[in-house]
């Protein structure tokens, strides 16, 4: 299990400083439900707009 997560979406409400990801669990999907090759078939659904939280 990853001890620190890390995240560049600085308009994200769970972004820290230092690019960490506050959020107590994250989660990640591939798209349509198809296995991802790379990174950029992923998304993460724990995302929250920092305008909306």
């Amino acid at each position: 299990m990853a001890k620190d997560v890390l995240c560049e979406v600085k308009n994200c409400h769970y972004w820290a400083e230092g690019n960490r990801c506050s959020a107590e669990s994250i989660y990640v999907v591939s798209h349509n439900g198809k296995m991802a090759s790379d990174s950029t078939e992923t998304d993460c659904k724990t995302f929250i707009p920092s305008n909306e939280a």
